[in-house]
């Protein structure tokens, strides 16, 4: 089966979605669903550092299935290491997916989404800042499964053109792939913008070179947040992951499962 393994539902703070209607668009488009809620621990921001996990395994247990995962989307930073390892170690996850949403070692509130991290940097300087970022991130977060959205500050940036260009940052893409593929974890796959041929031309390009240096596997998600984007371009994904060489899978208790 197919998995959208990147989904949120309204545990997250920035989404409205019950599951019963994300379940309702899985089934019918014939897909199964891994849920990630966030889970973005930053000390600098008041009332927004997650969920509650035991209310969510409460809630989602009950419909957890072959078809239904329950996973966590958990934003790498400096203070968050040791409370995310606890998540991990006492929670019974499927799926750890790791997320570069704010600098790593910032100490402010503001995160990639913010207008106010751009502010006094030139685009090379912000984006070279969100690699080394997610360098460490993937360096000193051992756990994770798969690295969500190498393409997130391109959504989010305040720049008249926000695109990534890989040619552009290459070393440091490049370390971030070799990092990953060290360590024998998968990338995501983020079908968000794929659907732009120049969006999706770039991350071609960063995929391929995940592959020639030892990466192997991707899951694909579309990081949907209502039940329209729920299954979003995955059809491209899995296509763009078949031109990579890359496998696609999932994960279900932490197990990677192939998708044929």
């Amino acid at each position: 089966m197919i998995f959208d393994s990147h989904v949120h539902t309204d545990f997250s703070g920035d989404s409205d979605m019950k599951i019963a209607d994300a379940i309702k668009r899985a089934d019918e488009l014939g897909i199964g669903l891994v849920i990630t809620d966030h889970m973005d621990i930053n000390d600098y921001i008041k009332n927004r550092s997650g969920f509650d996990v035991d209310k969510f395994f409460e809630a989602y247990t009950k419909l957890r299935s072959d078809k239904l995962l329950l996973g966590i989307e958990l934003g790498l930073r400096e203070e968050a290491v040791e409370r995310n390892v606890h998540l991990v170690n006492n929670y019974d996850f499927d799926f750890i997916l790791g997320s570069t949403h704010a600098p790593y070692a910032s100490k402010h509130e503001y995160e990639f989404f913010d207008a106010e991290v751009y502010v006094g940097k030139s685009k090379r300087e912000a984006y070279e800042e969100y690699f080394r970022s997610m360098i460490r991130g993937v360096k000193e977060n051992e756990y994770i499964d798969s690295l969500a959205h190498i393409d997130y500050i391109a959504r989010y940036s305040r720049y008249d053109d926000k695109e990534l260009y890989y040619n552009e940052y290459k070393p440091l893409i490049d370390e971030v792939l070799k990092e990953v593929a060290l360590r024998e974890k998968s990338m995501e796959i983020s079908t968000r913008r794929i659907g732009n041929k120049t969006s999706a031309d770039e991350l071609m390009k960063i995929y391929k070179r995940f592959r020639e240096l030892g990466g192997e596997t991707v899951t694909i998600g579309s990081d949907g947040h209502y039940p329209g984007a729920i299954g979003a371009n995955l059809k491209s994904g899995l296509e763009m992951a078949e031109a990579c060489g890359l496998k696609p899978v999932y994960y279900k208790k932490r197990k990677i499962h192939f998708i044929k």
